[in-house]
């Protein structure tokens, strides 16, 4: 049986022009953005395709980044070498299409980019994402992301938490 998505790195050959999330700032970067910064090498963006018609339906991004070791909680930073920052792997967006909200697509996005970040040979302690919203705070929180204390709407799982966590 044919699974219903795949997932793979964004290429010129998808069309893009269809895709709506709903959250404006997330369709335009998608759309006219996404391909710059693959070229610049700033992010990589992976796209869910539906099987049965080719369509993006989802997509996300990932990028290099580093956590503050002052914005941590203290359970966590005593656990940790005393490093400035530790390394960490940012989704820096991630949106499903209104069409297909609602069926667990985003879940299995953020599982997708665990698997990817697990396999990339540069280490990361965790995934950190930028809530563009309370409803995306909340959806992260699901997971067990856990705010910055400087910025609430930046939140963070480390990649242990997120072995089990994540579906």
């Amino acid at each position: 049986m044919t699974p219903p998505f795949r997932v793979e790195p964004l290429s010129e050959t998808h069309n893009r022009s269809a895709f709506s999330c709903g959250q404006e700032p997330l369709d335009r970067y998608f759309k006219t953005q996404a391909s710059q910064d693959l070229r610049r090498r700033m992010a990589t963006c992976f796209v869910a395709i539906e099987a049965a018609t080719g369509e993006v339906v989802a997509y996300y991004t990932l990028a290099a980044a580093g956590i503050p070791l002052t914005d941590l909680p203290a359970e966590i930073v005593k656990k940790l070498p005393r490093y400035p920052s530790i390394p960490a792997v940012r989704i820096g967006r991630l949106a499903v299409d209104m069409r297909f909200q609602g069926r667990g697509l985003g879940s299995a996005m953020l599982a997708d980019a665990l698997q990817r970040v697990l396999a990339a040979p540069p280490a990361a302690f965790a995934l950190l994402v930028d809530a563009k919203d309370d409803t995306a705070v909340a959806f992260y929180r699901r997971f067990g992301f856990i705010p910055l204390a400087s910025q609430p709407r930046t939140l963070f799982l480390p990649v242990a938490t997120a072995l089990n966590t994540l579906p």
